[in-house]
């Protein structure tokens, strides 16, 4: 019984950090409409790997999940006895649900009336870390350093800068946008 409670704390847990990192990249996006200069993405970079390596080690590993997941258990078990019970998985959830209510309710303020005229995305695409790693872990050893994971980020810059003036403008993101949408379709025709 107490193995199903952990698994089902895991997982909430698991959702719960998924939807916190998701909101915590979001705030280093850029606002819309502001431009973004190869500087500003170096810095954006820099403080998202600092944030994801759990044990600054100074690379992004299985250890960060590691250590990811028994900080999110050890904020979960409240009486700290090294268990879960049904009690503390319902508090972690019902404040996860209360943490993603207070989110949504502070981007609907931000976006007015924008999500009512262009719809609403369900879910962001990714695999987490695991999905990073593949196009990021450049020497394929498992692990990403801050220069790799900077080194991605530059080269995403430079494939959104279109006119290559150091400056992504919100029309040269919504253009690569469309150019990723258009390769991820499956070509009906």
């Amino acid at each position: 019984m107490n193995k199903t409670l952990i698994f089902i704390a895991a997982a909430a847990a698991s959702s719960a950090t998924l939807a916190l990192s998701g909101a915590s990249m979001a705030q280093d996006l850029p606002q819309r409409g502001a431009e973004m200069t190869r500087a500003d993405a170096e810095a954006r970079a820099a403080a998202r790997f600092a944030r994801m390596d759990a044990n600054e080690d100074g690379v992004l590993n299985e250890a960060d999940r590691e250590a990811r997941a028994r900080a999110r258990f050890d904020r979960m078990d409240a009486n700290n006895d090294g268990m879960l019970s049904f009690a503390e998985t319902q508090a972690a959830r019902d404040t996860m649900r209360e943490g993603r209510a207070e989110r949504r309710s502070e981007r609907r303020a931000e976006a007015g009336d924008r999500e009512d005229r262009r719809g609403h995305r369900m879910g962001r695409r990714g695999g987490g870390m695991r999905g990073m790693m593949n196009g990021v872990d450049a020497n394929n050893d498992g692990s990403i350093t801050e220069a790799e994971f900077t080194s991605a980020a530059i080269t995403r810059f430079e494939s959104a800068d279109a006119n290559n003036d150091g400056t992504v403008t919100a029309e040269e993101r919504r253009e690569q946008r469309r150019e990723r949408r258009g390769e991820r379709r499956p070509n009906r025709g």
